[in-house]
This record gives C-alpha cells, sequence and structure tokens, in this order.
C-alpha cells in the first residue's frame, strides 16, 4: 500500500466518523437515544479499529462493537479512554436505556480524540 493510500483511508476513516457524529447529534435532536447510541457507537468503532490495526490487532472491520470491546482489554491504554471503550460498550437496561450520567457522543468523542 502507497502512503498516500493510507492518507486517503484515513481520510476516509475521518469523513465516516464526523458523519456518525453528526448522525448521533441529529438523532438526540430527534429524541431517538437508540440510534444516537448506534451512530456515536459507530463513530467510536471506527476510531478503535483504526487504532487497534496501527497496533498490529486486526479487529473484524465491520463490527464497531467487537473493536471497542477489544479496546477495552488493550494494554496501556489510559484509564479515560478505558472507561470511554466500556460506557460505548455497555448494554442498555429493559427500559433501553443506559444511566443517566452517560453520554455516549461525548464519550464518542473523547475516546476519538484519545485515540488519534
Amino acid at each position: 500500500m502507497k502512503n498516500t493510500d493510507i492518507i486517503l483511508n484515513e481520510m476516509e476513516f475521518d469523513a465516516e466518523m464526523i458523519f456518525e457524529l453528526d448522525k448521533a447529534q441529529a438523532a438526540r435532536s430527534a429524541g431517538n437515544e437508540g440510534m444516537t447510541r448506534v451512530c456515536a457507537r459507530r463513530a467510536a468503532g471506527l476510531a478503535a479499529c483504526d487504532f487497534l490495526i496501527h497496533h498490529g490487532v486486526r479487529p473484524r472491520r465491520d463490527s464497531a462493537f467487537n473493536s471497542l470491546q477489544k479496546l477495552t482489554a488493550f494494554p496501556g491504554l489510559p484509564p479515560d479512554l478505558k472507561q470511554a471503550a466500556v460506557y460505548l460498550t455497555l448494554r442498555v437496561n429493559a427500559e433501553f436505556g443506559l444511566p443517566d450520567n452517560i453520554d455516549l457522543i461525548a464519550e464518542a468523542r473523547k475516546l476519538i480524540g484519545g485515540l488519534s
């Protein structure tokens, strides 16, 4: 793979992450927290996948959730980023919600910024 291919691939990842974060925010504005969670996880999962690949781990590219789960166990990851990955992999409760203090858009942004 040429350097230009790598740069273009990273730009695609960045554009996808921004797109997913924008969709997450739009979903939240529309009152659709389920879609907010999905889009925030997708955005963070792209960053996690890219980070893992750059560190010699080959996650499934089709699974943001899988990449985030692998990240929770990644050695040497700063505690705040590990916690963000844990929050992003939490399952919803019986009422399809997460604890009130968890904002997955904010956690996705933290993770993306910390992994860049």
